[in-house]
This record gives structure tokens, C-alpha cells and sequence, in this order.
């Protein structure tokens, strides 16, 4: 018995032994996978910064091409498609070229990263590593358009300003969303009492600068009553400040004033950014002509303007979650930190996007140096852009109100209906 005893125990000790391996095993095991995880994780976020990065360069090559590139290239055998001396591949057309072969690019990096879920498919290899095939292919992607016909770069032409004007929908959409969610970070809360008067510091903040703007607008740019367009851009616009204001206010919307607040400053911006697109030779535009080499600046205006363009395509693209139609979705520990497809289909938009601010919308005459989105067409792009951006944002201010009455009107007959039938 003693004997029999000692041996259950020893066993019952090997089972505790081995008990306690296993668990060792998987704490281990799931140690590895987190920091499996955290370094795929870390690799997707910095691949995008590349990604910005060629975006960023493919800007300044179109900005070559279109300024300097027939002066600084002319010895170069230019293949059939360019023309003669190449007039066909720089300029207007060569802005397009270049425009072509990056949304070629980012739309095959959206083909074959689309629908990636998990850090350890196939696919997110393919998006965060093969850097020298991916540049390779992007060197390909870029080339290949200056072999195509001035008629076919027409025809794309046409087609990326539909593209340009999907890449605003998305851009404004992006946009108004985190006006939304900065004023929810923002609301007054129990548990942080210094929300309140932070939120109403920062809505003050935003009506002063956008009041100030209004005002500073009409010397600069109205000073004479012959310019009733730009008079009117800028009446409007204060007509929509106030309107904003009113609906975010009134009783049954009751949002508060920092997002019409920081709204207000977004479409203030707007209007002053399209004044300032129209023509210098306009009789109440008062910024000189750009001459042919640019002063400092306007060269330092032109490179904050690509920045620009480069910083709205990144924010957008990895902002996927605003464009989500369920957005209770529980996010996984191997799940991708943002949408591949979507954030390379933005990229292929945004090609589309800095083509038409380099031509200024317009297919037909070719943008001075060192000007970038300056012509009575980009004047109107950005009017209409504002208005669009007003409209969308009072819609999602009163339609949570709206829906809620349809709501109440349809439940009222069902409820009388139940009642009648009751004995």
C-alpha cells in the first residue's frame, strides 16, 4: 500500500509537471504570436509612409515634366506618341502621362490587395514587403504611358476629372467625419469636466477665424462693386456660416457649436481658396501675375500645395472606418490596421486629383510655372466643392431628426390600428 501510494503520488507530481508545461507552452506560444503580430502591425503602418512617399515624388515628376521637361530633356529620342521635338509628352499631356501611369500603379496594388483581412496573408506580404519588384513595377507604370496616343491621354483626361471629383466626395466625407468626432471628444462629460469649457473655448476660437476671414475677404477681393461674383461668393458663404450656426443650435438638433465652428472655418477656406484660383489678369483678383521663374513665394506657396495634396490623399486613405457601413465590426488582434484596397483605390483617385490641379481642370491650355489649381475652372471646382461640403454637413446634422419623426409617423397608425382592435 505504501508502495502503491508513493507511485500515485509521483504520477500525480508528473501530471502537475506536465500541467504546468503545457500552460508554459502556450503562454509562450501566445507570447510569440503578439509579437508576431505587433511587428507585422508595425511593418503595414510603415509600408503606407512609402506608399505617401512614392505619391510625393510621382507629384514633383509631374511638376517637371509640366514646367522643365522639354527645356531640360531636348536631346532625348522621344518615342513616336510624343511628336515632334516632344510636345506631345510634356505640358498638359505630359502632366497626364504621369498622372496615367501612377493610377496604374496604385489601381494594380488595389487589385491585389483587396479584401485582405488578416497580418499574415499572402496579400498583406505583398503590400508591406517586395519593395525593389514594387518599384520596379512603379518605373514600368510610369513609362508605359509616354508610349500611348495624344487621343487616348485625351480620353483619360476626361476620365480623371470624374475620378478627381469621386477623390472630393471622399475627401469631404473624411473630413466631416472627424469634425464629428472631434466635437464628440469634445462634448461636455461627467467624467471630464474640463470638456465643456475646452469645447467652448476651441468653437470660439473657429467662429472668430471664420468671422474674420468674411471680413478680411471684402477688401481684398470685393473692394469694387463691379465684382458682384466674388461679393457674392463671399455673402454666401457668411449666409451659410450663420445657418450652420443656427441648425446646430436649434432644439431639436442640438449638436452644439465646435463642429459648425470648425465647418464654418473649412468652407470660409474654401471660398478664399477659390478667389484666389481666379486668374491674376482678373480685374478683382489683386495677387501680381507669376512671372517665368516664381519668386520665393510662390515657390514655397506651390510646394506647401503639393504637401498639400500629399497629406489629404494619405489622411483619406487610411481612413477607411468613415466609409464602413456596419461600424460595430470588433477589430482582432490579427486583423489589418487599415483597409489595403481602400487606401490604394484613394491613391489611384488622388493620381486623378493632382493631374487636374496641375492643368487647372482645363484639357485644352497649359497652367503657367510654379502655378498649381489657378483658372476660372478651378475657381468654380472649389465653389461648388464648398457648397456640396454645407450641404452634406446640415444633412447630417437634421437627418438623425428626420429619420426619427418618419419613424414616430409610421409607428402612430400601427399603435391606433392595435388599439381599435382591442374589445
Amino acid at each position: 500500500m505504501r508502495v502503491s501510494s508513493g507511485a500515485q503520488e509521483a504520477t500525480a507530481v508528473d501530471i502537475r509537471l506536465e500541467n504546468t508545461e503545457v500552460v508554459s507552452l502556450e503562454e509562450v506560444s501566445l507570447e510569440q504570436k503578439n509579437v508576431d503580430y505587433s511587428a507585422q502591425r508595425k511593418q503595414t503602418q510603415q509600408a503606407r509612409y512609402t506608399y505617401g512617399t512614392i505619391f510625393l515624388i510621382t507629384n514633383l515628376m509631374a511638376w517637371f515634366v509640366r514646367d522643365y521637361g522639354q527645356k531640360l530633356l531636348p536631346q532625348l529620342h522621344y518615342p513616336t506618341a510624343c511628336g515632334t521635338e516632344g510636345h506631345d509628352c510634356f505640358r498638359t499631356l505630359g502632366v497626364l502621362r504621369v498622372s496615367l501611369g501612377c493610377f496604374i500603379y496604385f489601381f494594380l496594388m488595389f487589385l491585389t490587395t483587396s479584401k485582405t483581412r488578416k497580418l499574415f496573408e499572402v496579400r498583406n506580404t505583398w503590400h508591406s514587403r517586395w519593395w525593389a519588384f514594387k518599384f520596379f513595377l512603379f518605373a514600368v507604370s510610369v513609362t508605359v504611358p509616354f508610349f500611348f496616343s495624344p487621343d487616348f491621354i485625351q480620353l483619360y483626361g476626361e476620365f480623371a476629372r470624374v475620378g478627381a471629383g469621386i477623390f472630393l466626395i471622399l475627401q469631404l466625407v473624411s473630413v466631416i467625419q472627424f469634425i464629428h468626432w472631434w466635437n464628440n471628444y469634445w462634448m461636455p462629460d461627467k467624467e471630464r469636466k474640463q470638456s465643456c469649457s475646452l469645447g467652448l473655448l476651441m468653437s470660439t476660437i473657429f467662429y472668430i477665424a471664420s468671422i474674420c476671414g468674411i471680413v478680411s475677404m471684402y477688401p481684398l477681393y470685393a473692394q469694387r462693386l463691379l465684382c458682384t461674383l466674388n461679393i457674392f461668393f463671399i455673402t454666401w458663404t457668411a449666409i451659410l456660416l450663420i445657418v450652420m450656426m443656427v441648425v446646430s443650435l436649434h432644439s431639436k438638433v442640438n449638436r452644439g457649436l465646435l463642429s459648425s465652428g470648425i465647418m464654418a472655418s473649412y468652407i470660409v477656406f474654401l471660398c478664399w481658396s477659390a478667389i484666389r484660383s481666379e486668374p491674376a489678369t482678373s480685374k478683382c483678383n489683386t495677387q501680381k501675375p507669376v512671372n517665368g521663374n516664381g519668386d520665393w513665394t510662390t515657390i514655397v506657396g506651390f510646394l506647401i500645395a503639393i504637401c498639400a495634396i500629399v497629406m489629404a490623399t494619405f489622411s483619406t486613405g487610411i481612413d477607411s472606418k468613415s466609409f464602413q457601413f456596419r461600424k460595430d465590426e470588433v477589430q482582432q488582434e490579427d486583423d489589418i490596421p487599415y483597409t489595403y484596397g481602400f487606401f490604394h483605390l484613394v491613391f489611384s483617385l488622388g493620381a486623378m486629383y493632382f493631374a487636374m490641379l496641375f492643368i487647372s481642370w482645363n484639357l485644352n491650355n497649359s497652367a503657367r510655372k510654379w502655378s498649381i489649381d489657378v483658372g476660372w475652372a478651378s475657381t468654380w471646382v472649389k465653389i461648388v466643392n464648398e457648397w456640396f461640403a454645407a450641404t452634406i454637413y446640415l444633412w447630417t446634422l437634421i437627418s438623425p431628426t428626420v429619420i426619427q419623426n418618419k419613424v414616430m409617423d409610421h409607428d402612430e397608425p400601427v399603435q391606433q390600428i392595435d388599439e381599435s382592435a382591442m374589445p
